[in-house]
């Protein structure tokens, strides 16, 4: 009698001898009742979804919370699972709407994280986290939807396809999302540019006659 005749589907998926597990049958020896595989794709996996976690809240401690919230939707909803996509798009879509549960929830409490060690020039610290409260300020107003386009397309660094993928709408509807997000955020970028430079200017102390007069001599 073969394998697959022998009416026990739950079994765990045997590895084959020449390699490791695959991502799906990690996920399918999971959900059969495997102790070590889901442990075993999150080792696998864990770096990069930690990069996305923290490039997209900015913030360590809230991207580890935000991960592991991820970490356990993962293991309690990977029945759900269904194979049509690669386990790390998966993955990926869990992740991300943990990291914006967080956005949405940072907005409506924001807050300015401590810095971890003492700024060399406070003034410059001081502009940086004015920028990004006023970045975080502008993408808060957007719509969600455009909102997440962004955040995985301009964030990420995620490829239009793949944006699509994590969020499961046509690539036309990322570029659309991202086109209509940028053209909300460019006065407000623009704004934040040019006061800037007009900071960095008044900055710049006089120089003297005596500088001005010897500059001017052979």
């Amino acid at each position: 009698m073969s394998p697959s005749d022998d009416g026990d589907d739950s079994a765990p998926v045997v590895a084959d001898e020449d390699g490791p597990r695959t991502d799906h049958q990690l996920i399918a020896d999971h959900v059969a009742g495997d102790p070590t595989a889901f442990t075993e794709l999150v080792t696998r996996h864990r770096d990069r979804l930690w990069a996305v976690a923290v490039r997209t809240l900015g913030d360590h401690d809230e991207a580890s919370d935000a991960l592991q919230d991820a970490l356990v939707s993962a293991f309690r909803g990977a029945a759900g699972f269904r194979g049509e996509a690669a386990v790390t798009t998966w993955l990926h879509r869990v992740v991300v709407n943990a990291c914006l549960d967080r956005l949405r929830r940072r907005a409506a409490r924001p807050t300015v994280p401590l810095p971890d060690a003492e700024p060399a020039d406070r003034r410059d610290d001081h502009r940086a986290t004015e920028i990004r409260l006023d970045v975080r300020a502008a993408l808060a107003r957007l719509p969600e939807h455009q909102r997440q386009a962004l955040v995985l397309v301009d964030m990420h660094g995620l490829s239009v396809a793949e944006a699509a993928a994590v969020l499961q709408v046509a690539e036309g509807t990322i570029k659309s999302r991202c086109a209509r997000g940028r053209a909300a955020l460019a006065p407000l970028l623009r704004t934040v540019a040019a006061a800037g430079n007009l900071t960095a200017a008044r900055d710049v102390p006089p120089s003297s006659p005596r500088h001005d007069a010897e500059g001017l001599l052979p």
